[in-house]
């Protein structure tokens, strides 16, 4: 630190200096450069006691001669050298660990000795107690308040600090333990009976960690373990078997034994991906664990498609708000006749940047995100509006149906007939116009509800057709007593006919079945003569399929039925 020469100055100069500084509330010294070396001029009993403690001897040189040369002494020749371009704060600590102090010097230009010396004014403050405040303040926000784990940003701050290393001797993977039906819990027994089963979980899976192991409360009912890899993914799924093997004996909460499950999510460390990533990969595992109900460890892309299927319910709900969706219509055919029965109406979306969406993709987003309940009122409508369009352009009530798929979520959640009746109403069609047709699961998950909605439908003239009979669960209980009028004969036994029995023998009993509870048949998937030309003989009333015709825009499809009219009238 610079040494204190004081008698190189005029008396007069050394008092000016010294009661400058006396008159000072904070600790502050007078500093000064002659040729390379610092020189303390005079400083306040302030600084003395900064730098030594209180009661310090009034010489604070010996004191400060440990930084002279290091960093203080380079921060204070720079701002001597040029006051206006050299930084004037520094912070400082000294000593390590619960002890050190923390201070912030902070320079001040003055003006040169009398001999052309320059000087400064260096002051001091004590940053300590609030250091150590921040400290304390930060520990408390990187723990857990009920277990005393580190906690959800303390977790992902140590999977950072790992990941960050230029060559680890081990990798990592990241465990997140899910507490299932822990809201049960707390329902039944109280919030003090769940936080007392966390309190206990937690201990139990510290005794699950080895050496280098790193345990969270990373959520409510959520943990999160970092566990070093020798061994790569077989050592995470060993921690996760351990884990199960510990919870397998129930825990003992006011005088009751509950045996608590949990579901495991495991995500490797590759190094490429942040911490928060790789704790999401974990999470996202996790659903699948609980699936599949096992411990399961995340395959790369399973959250890029979740981010997508996201992407695409935000666009779908914006597509529906603007009508951006279109109806395309296949056009369903009497087997015996060749003339148009019908057309299937089927959505279709075109996205302005990602061009084509396959209603295989965006369907079963609408039905998790409860989007279908729009999709299906806005395609009921549509469907009702073009039947009207077609009547006005041809001049008359034209023969045909059309047929509007039903959501099983539609069926558990949404006023069907009166979302039937509003369009019909709107648009001035009667109910015998309209096919509505659902799925074996809109009836399994709630028979009672789905009969009550297939009774308004029917009660509206309208014809209910039964979707891809024979994937589902069917009973024919169900079939005896829903008002079914049409079973659909799903493609995967359609296609197969030519060359497999089996497929034939299927068709065979649900053509007979149909029969006997006086129901029509359609058949899906229909792609040559010969398959059209054997389900006819077979019995079967209608078909859909590529060899007639693939989806059509509304005009396209008017204008098919116009000229497979013609064709047909020809050969007769």
């Amino acid at each position: 630190m610079p040494e204190t020469n004081s008698r190189a100055l005029p008396a007069r100069e050394r008092q000016s200096d010294q009661a400058l500084l006396d008159a000072l509330p904070i600790a502050a010294t007078v500093v000064g450069l002659k040729g390379e070396k610092l020189w303390v001029y005079a400083f306040n009993s302030r600084f003395a006691e900064a730098i030594s403690g209180p009661g310090a001897a009034a010489p604070a040189k010996d004191a400060m001669d440990s930084h002279g040369e290091g960093p203080v002494g380079d921060f204070v020749r720079a701002f001597l050298a040029d006051p206006a371009g050299a930084k004037s704060e520094l912070a400082l600590q000294d000593g390590e660990g619960i002890g050190s102090r923390h201070f912030t010097l902070k320079l001040a230009p003055l003006h040169a000795q009398e001999d052309g010396t320059p000087c400064c004014l260096l002051s001091l403050v004590d940053k300590t107690v609030e250091v150590q405040a921040e400290r304390n303040l930060r520990a408390e926000m990187l723990r857990d308040s009920l277990t005393g784990l580190p906690n959800r940003l303390a977790f992902t701050e140590t999977i950072e600090k790992f990941g960050e290393m230029p060559t680890r001797s081990v990798d990592h993977a990241v465990l997140v333990i899910d507490v299932l039906r822990f809201s049960r819990i707390n329902e039944s027994m109280g919030s003090l009976a769940g936080d007392e089963l966390l309190i206990t979980f937690a201990r139990r899976l510290m005794s699950a960690l080895r050496a280098g192991d790193t345990l969270a409360r990373t959520g409510g009912n959520e943990f999160g373990i970092l566990v070093a890899l020798k061994r790569g993914v077989q050592d995470a799924l060993a921690a996760a078997a351990r884990i199960q093997e510990l919870l397998s004996t129930p825990f003992k909460l006011s005088e009751l034994e509950i045996k608590v499950d949990c579901a495991i999510g495991i995500a490797l460390m590759n190094g490429e991906q942040d911490a928060e990533e790789l704790f999401r990969n974990a999470q996202f595992a996790v659903k699948q664990a609980k699936q599949v109900g096992k411990p399961t460890v995340y395959e790369p892309g399973e959250a890029a498609d979740a981010r997508r299927r996201f992407s695409i319910e935000t666009e779908l709900r914006r597509a529906i708000d603007r009508d951006e969706l279109e109806l395309y219509y296949q056009p369903l055919i009497n087997l015996r006749s060749g003339t148009v029965a019908g057309y299937e109406a089927l959505a279709r979306w075109t996205h302005a940047e990602r061009g084509p969406i396959s209603p295989g993709e965006f369907i079963p987003v609408a039905e998790e995100s409860g989007l279908i309940l729009d999709l299906g009122r806005w395609a009921m409508d549509r469907a009702a509006a073009t039947m009207a369009e077609w009547d006005r352009a041809v001049g008359e009530k034209l023969p045909f149906y059309v047929a509007v798929n039903l959501s099983a979520i539609q069926i558990a959640r949404d006023d069907v007939a009166g979302c039937v009746e509003d369009a019909m109403r709107a648009h001035r069609i009667p109910g015998n116009r309209l096919r509505l047709e659902l799925t074996e699961s809109a009836i399994v998950q709630d028979p009672s509800r789905a009969t009550r909605v297939f009774e308004g439908l029917k009660a509206l003239d309208t014809t209910l057709a039964m979707d891809d009979f024979g994937t589902g669960y069917s009973s024919l209980a169900y079939l005896q007593k829903l008002p079914i009028d049409v079973l659909k004969i799903d493609q995967s036994f359609v296609r197969d006919m030519l060359s497999d029995q089996d497929s034939v023998a299927i068709v065979r009993a649900i053509l007979s079945l149909a029969e006997a509870l006086g129901m029509s048949t359609t058949a899906e998937g229909i792609e040559s003569v010969e398959l059209a030309t054997t389900l006819s003989a077979l019995g079967c009333g209608s078909g859909q399929g590529y060899h007639f015709a693939r989806p059509l825009p509304a005009e396209d499809a008017l204008r098919y039925y116009r000229e497979r009219s013609v064709a047909v009238d020809k050969r007769r």
